[in-house]
This record gives structure tokens, sequence and C-alpha cells, in this order.
């Protein structure tokens, strides 16, 4: 099997595109979708094994690909990879901001060294990331970058540090594609809603009720597929989307325009909606939904 992209054959073919957090989840399966188009994928994250596991998959796929260990919070460190990454390719077309974490917990009870590493992991290292690669290629080549944001509408109970950290993402996007846009830089973000990805197995096993419950919250009565998030991020790359910059497009199946699923839950759906799109071929359901 292969990739099943909505997108055109060939659609990425003879350009390179920067995938951060490339080794698991969405990160994983944007690289695969990106590979599948005929582009270059370079893999970015701070587990080699994970990296070196995504690159195996897509080269026994025909693809191209090559990685990089990195802590994208390390500004000295991106700058390095940055530079070596041209090294290895004369041109680079686009970045996904994608790597990022947070772990559950109320306001009061997070630590300012808690706050400040999600924060820092969540928008300082994105920024790093988007500000060199702008410095060392993009003001001159022009260039396309999504970063990765989460539905922080309505904010984030359980997850104020992230909230916090993901809003300013958005802002930061808005500014860039502003201040770079007269250089042929777009930026966007995707703020996708909650997906079925490996890191639903990360969370303490109280909260794998409630992630099974999560559904309920969604108008659609499901959650996202990755391939569903990757195929906006590969959209918004594409060229299809080169007058779109500087826009922030939540893919969670209308569930942020609630602002209170707790007390107010959805009825139950008269139709059981089963249109999930899942082109992935290599997509594995979290253990904490296959029960």
């Amino acid at each position: 099997m292969s990739y099943q992209s909505t997108l055109a054959a060939g659609s990425f073919a003879g350009k390179t595109i920067v995938v951060t957090g490339g080794g698991s989840g969405i990160g994983r399966c944007t690289a695969h979708e990106l590979s599948s188009l005929g582009a270059k994928v370079v893999l970015l994250g701070r587990s080699i094994d994970k990296l070196e596991n995504t690159a195996a998959e897509i080269k026994a796929d025909g693809g191209q690909v090559e990685c990089h260990s990195i802590d994208i919070r390390d500004e000295e460190k991106v700058t390095e990879v940055i530079a070596d990454i041209l090294k290895n390719n004369e041109r680079i077309h686009g970045l996904v901001n994608n790597a990022g974490g947070q772990f559950p917990s109320p306001l009061e009870a997070i630590s300012q060294k808690g706050f400040e590493t999600v924060v820092r992991s969540n928008l300082v290292g994105g920024f790093l990331m988007a500000r060199e690669l702008y410095k060392q290629h993009f003001q001159e080549h022009g260039g396309n970058i999504v970063n990765i944001t989460a539905d922080n509408l309505n904010g984030m109970p359980g997850m104020g540090h992230s909230g916090a950290a993901r809003a300013g993402m958005e802002n930061f996007t808005k500014t860039a594609a502003w201040e770079w846009g007269r250089y042929g830089v777009r930026v966007n973000a995707v703020a996708p809603g909650w997906v079925a990805s490996s890191g639903f197995d990360t969370y303490p096993d109280w909260m794998k009720e409630s992630i099974r419950n999560l559904k309920n919250h969604v108008p659609l009565g499901r959650i996202a597929s990755e391939a569903e998030i990757a195929s906006v991020l590969c959209f918004l790359l594409s060229e299809g989307a080169n007058f779109i910059s500087g826009q922030i497009l939540r893919v969670d199946g209308a569930a942020s325009m609630g602002s209170a699923p707790a007390l107010f839950p959805l009825p139950p759906g008269k139709v059981e909606n089963t249109d999930t799109y899942n082109g992935f071929h290599r997509a594995e359901l979290p253990d904490v939904l296959k029960n």
C-alpha cells in the first residue's frame, strides 16, 4: 500500500520540507504524505530513534528523507542545524512547525519551571525555527511556514500553560505573515481539535475514560484521524494556497464553537458519523481507543 493523499500526485516534486516532531503523531503522518507527493522531507526531533524509524518507513515507501536530532528550544543548536540542512539542500521550500508537548494540570498546580518548559516547547521553539529559516534562507528565496497550535479558542482548562503558548503562536503567525510577506514568505497555522494520535497514549490512566468520551463533545460525533490534519497542512504548503497567509485554520469538527461542553453536553446524534478520511497507510490507532 501507499499513502492515499487527496492532493494531486507529484504536487511537491522537487521540493524540500522541514518537519519538526517528525518521529511520531501528526508530524510522522505529514512527513509520509509530503513524501508520497514527491517532497524530500527533513525530519527534526529530540528522539533520534523515532526519527530513524519514520525515515526507514519513508525510504521503504520509496521516498527521500534526512534526520537531525535537535531540541528546538536551544537557540544555538537551531542555528547550527538549519545551517547543516542548507549544506545538504540547495533549497528549502517549507517548514512544518509541529514539535511541542504538554501535561495535564490545573493552573494552581503548575510550577514556574513547568509553565516555562511548555511555553518554550510550544512557542519559543517554533519561533526559533521560523526565525532562523527566515534569516538563513527564506528572506532571500521565499518560503512557506505552517505552525501547529491547538484548539485554544475558549481557553484550555486543565492545560493552561499550553493554551497560553498556543495563543502566542497564533499571534506570532499573524505578525510573521505581515512582516515577512514582502519577501515571498507565507505563514499560516493549523489548530487541530482532538486527534486519534499516539500522543493519547502518553497521558495518565485517569484520563483514559475522558479521552474515549471526547467524541461526545464534537458536533460531528467523532475525533479526527492524523491524515485529516496532515491533509490540511499539505494543502497550506501547496501552490493552491499561494494567496493564503496569516490565517489560523481550525480542524476540530466544530468543537470549538461550544463554550462549555462539560456543562452542556451534546445530545446523541441521529446519524452516526463514520466519514473519517484516513489515507495514511501506516496509521496506528492509539491503544486508549482500541477498546
